[in-house]
């Protein structure tokens, strides 16, 4: 909406039993002040009376989670909606006068700011209800990520404990369920030894383990590296017990919501043109739709920049010269993109370009962001033409 329609200008501090909202008018005199209820009914009837003055902007400073209620209202009753960044918000909040921290003040300057920087006010539009459940599940499947890592952690730490040359031999491979349920089965030293090199490998390929007999023999062999008994192996062995039981739960549960995010992935358009690009799978795809959705990048610079992996000069004299990595941007798609260009290095171009990073003496995680902003270019190229990803070496060919 342009600035000059606007009638009135809402700011909204969400939380989440009740908002505080401030509007003024377009000359900065305030119109309402309240706080309101995080209910359909009282967000309607503070927006109501507001409409008959002419159009009307809200802007919130979380879109989501706990400020879906009024966006989704606003929207239903043909409201624009807006939201400032709360990074964005805070160092502006840092040029009003005054040190005090309320919901009043905070939803002042966001209306104020609507009404002096339209600029810095981001559109919020209204989401397929497809882009809305692939949000959900990718939130989710974040969360199962973490706490999947967290728990392999903890059993390499319980075995690196109790027998280092064990974990050196399982600590690598406890995302495979054939390991995870030979832990479960036999949690301590003691139990695998008695159990016998012949049993463990029957009892790995008959859960699909690869190398079945080379595994165990390698078990065995690590088994035999130490005699002596670590103080709490037993409670160890009840503890890696829990441990490969919750963590095959998650894994199995990841594979379920992958499915799931698969399916309501792939009939968007994008979808296969995302995943013509080496390195991008399901999880970078479906990353990519939820983060990208009803924004519009004018340029691939532009949509670097909005993943925050555009670097920064610092300057200072003759003493600072230097680029670092942005610390804005978008982080779940910057970690996205991060990770599909580190999947991308068996790829021989993205690993050409790499070794050259690397030659001119980044370290390997700066090389990876480089690797990941020329990948961008590519990505924006893909999605401006609707073209499948085209293998340099085979075009040349």
């Amino acid at each position: 909406m342009e600035q000059a329609r606007v009638a009135v200008f809402v700011g909204v501090d969400v939380g989440k039993a009740t908002h505080h909202a401030v509007a003024l008018d377009p000359d900065g005199v305030p119109v309402l002040d309240r706080t309101v209820a995080n209910d359909e009914g009282q967000l309607r009837a503070l927006l109501g009376p507001l409409r008959d003055r002419g159009p009307v902007l809200l802007i919130v400073d979380q879109p989501s989670t706990i400020g879906a209620l009024p966006v989704a209202v606003a929207q239903a009753m043909d409201v624009t909606v807006g939201y400032l960044p709360g990074l964005t918000m805070r160092r502006i909040a840092e040029t009003y006068p005054g040190e005090a921290k309320t919901d009043r003040r905070d939803a002042t300057i966001i209306a104020d700011t609507a009404r002096t920087r339209p600029d810095l006010i981001r559109a919020v539009v209204a989401v397929e209800a497809h882009l809305a459940d692939l949000t959900l599940l990718c939130g989710y499947d974040a969360d199962l990520a973490h706490d999947g890592t967290a728990l392999a952690n903890r059993m390499q730490g319980v075995l690196t404990q109790t027998h280092p040359a064990l974990e050196r031999v399982l600590g690598n491979r406890l995302d495979h369920h054939g390991v995870l349920a030979l832990l479960e089965h036999w949690p301590t030293p003691a139990q695998l030894r008695q159990a016998g090199e012949r049993r463990i490998a029957t009892f790995l390929r008959r859960r699909q383990s690869r190398r079945a007999e080379a595994l165990a023999h390698d078990i065995i062999q690590a088994l035999g590296e130490q005699t002596v008994v670590v103080a709490g192996t037993a409670a160890a062995g009840l503890v890696l017990a829990g441990l490969a039981r919750q963590l095959a739960t998650v894994h199995q549960q990841r594979a379920e919501i992958g499915a799931q995010i698969e399916a309501l992935a792939a009939p968007d358009p994008l979808y296969p043109v995302l995943t013509s690009l080496v390195g991008v799978g399901v999880r970078t795809a479906a990353a990519f739709l939820v983060e990208t959705a009803g924004k519009e990048f004018a340029s691939a610079a532009d949509l670097a920049s909005y993943a925050g992996l555009c670097p920064v000069t610092w300057r200072s004299g003759s003493s600072v010269n230097r680029d670092r990595p942005s610390r804005r941007g978008n982080k779940r798609l910057k970690h996205a993109l991060f990770q599909s260009a580190f999947a991308s290095l068996r790829h021989p171009p993205s690993r050409t370009y790499y070794d050259r990073k690397r030659a001119e003496g980044k370290t390997h995680h700066q090389a990876v962001l480089a690797l990941a902003r020329r990948r961008t270019d590519v990505l924006y190229a893909m999605i401006r033409d609707g073209a499948m990803y085209q293998d340099p070496t085979a075009a040349v060919a």
